[in-house]
């Protein structure tokens, strides 16, 4: 292949490349909040050079021009807003300002729930994850559910989705690892749980685990008794419509959430 024909489509690859990659940072924008720490410069001015906070009411002060209002704003917004008030004031003639995010405090994320450390956890860069605020969270707690619920605001409306947390990095499915927003709350419910009493010898309430059998609910329970049997064995079933049912079920049936089992004692 010619030199030219291969530097021309090595430039088509960059020039595609770098298109994808300020579409995706545009797709992903930080809006900066109260609590935020930034920091301003002025092109050829470094005595203007500021550390900022956004204030509650979303204002920072800067000099010169006093206060700003970018609480709302994203950064490249904020940068316009400061250029605008410096040029109008005939402080700086052709301003060119830069503005860097320290700290990012304004946009939290409540973590509630069944995990170790329930709370508001701020973000800390503008593409935080899913897994960053539960790893910030402290993970799941062992008595969690393994899907979860993040509930947040999107282009204007309230949109609840249902995470299945093990199907992240079991199965790959990392499009639902999503990038949460200021405001998001993601909740664990605690995990679902099934009853054994009777001829066992650990009677109790146990967690209930994804396909678990009713052979593998008994040996949660420590397995029959020498005075028990399997035969007639009982399932306490409440069915949809809130009425309870009796099922002598198989060994290799599969439970329930809240199925309790009874273990008879042997006639013999």
């Amino acid at each position: 292949m010619p030199i030219r024909h291969l530097f021309k489509s090595l430039l088509c690859l960059l020039m595609f490349v770098g298109a994808l990659g300020s579409a995706q940072a545009a797709d992903a924008e930080y809006v900066l909040g109260p609590g935020d720490i930034i920091r301003i410069t002025v092109f050829q001015n470094p005595d203007l050079t500021t550390e900022a906070r956004v204030s509650e009411n979303g204002a920072i002060t800067f000099p010169l021009v006093g206060n700003v209002d970018v609480g709302g704003l994203t950064v490249p917004a904020a940068e316009s807003r400061i250029a605008e008030q410096l040029r109008s004031g005939g402080f700086v003639l052709q301003p060119q300002i830069g503005i860097l995010p320290l700290q990012i405090r304004g946009n939290q994320v409540a973590v509630l729930g069944q995990v170790n450390r329930p709370g508001r956890y701020p973000l800390e860069t503008f593409n935080m994850r899913l897994s960053d605020m539960l790893a910030m969270a402290g993970g799941i707690a062992a008595t969690g559910a393994d899907e979860l619920v993040l509930i947040g605001v999107r282009k204007g409306k309230i949109e609840r989705t249902q995470i299945d947390v093990p199907a992240l990095f079991m199965k790959g499915d990392l499009a639902k690892d999503v990038i949460v927003s200021g405001g998001d709350v993601i909740y664990v419910h605690r995990a679902p749980t099934f009853y054994i009493y009777g001829e066992v010898n650990r009677p109790g309430a146990f967690r209930l685990e994804r396909g678990m059998t009713v052979m593998q609910g008994l040996a949660t329970g420590g397995g029959v008794t020498i005075r028990g049997t399997t035969r007639g064995m009982q399932i306490h079933r409440r069915a949809e419509d809130g009425k309870q049912q009796v099922i002598e079920p198989q060994l290799d049936q599969e439970l329930a959430p809240n199925d309790v089992i009874f273990v008879k004692e042997s006639l013999f």
